[in-house]
């Protein structure tokens, strides 16, 4: 019995090229690396937001706007007036701070945003919720232009009448 050897032309390559092979363990480390890296950067993204949400919160805290702020209203039919008790709420000690020495910058700019207002306006709730928002952003934008912190959470009406 012979054993009949085929010609090596006749023998197919079955494997990939040395270069082609080098070049998938390239790129197979490459991924693996990116793949460690990019795990890595999730996991220590989160666990400082868990470090950061588990921080205590710092109680709200209320700072008066007084006296009572009593204005004229822009209602051409007549003359008719707001009176309105506000209070602005924040979680910032400095933001306090800074509530507290700009008051009568403050005192100023919401008398003008009040006194723009129309009894119609403030009907509804949904006008002095308007009105709230408002007053938020000008509060906020005194703050930012004397260069203090703006963490104000909202302006609250404790007591609000128009007549």
């Amino acid at each position: 019995m012979s054993a009949q050897v085929a010609p090596a032309a006749a023998i197919p390559d079955t494997g990939p090229p040395k270069k082609k092979r080098r070049k998938l363990l390239v790129i197979a480390a490459a991924l693996l690396v990116a793949g460690g890296g990019g795990g890595a950067w999730w996991w220590s993204g989160r666990a400082h937001a868990d470090a950061a949400s588990a921080a205590p919160k710092l109680p709200t805290q209320y700072v008066a706007m007084e006296p009572s702020f009593v204005v004229n209203l822009a209602d051409t039919d007549g003359v008719r007036y707001l009176q309105a008790d506000v209070q602005l709420a924040t979680r910032d000690p400095e933001t306090v701070k800074a509530l507290e020495e700009q008051a009568p910058a403050l005192r100023n700019r919401l008398l003008l945003l009040f006194g723009q207002q129309t009894s119609t306006q403030l009907a509804q709730r949904s006008g002095k919720e308007r009105l709230q928002d408002t007053a938020l952003v000008e509060v906020k934008s005194v703050l930012k232009s004397e260069g203090a912190p703006t963490k104000v959470d909202a302006v609250i009406f404790t007591s609000i009448v128009t007549q």
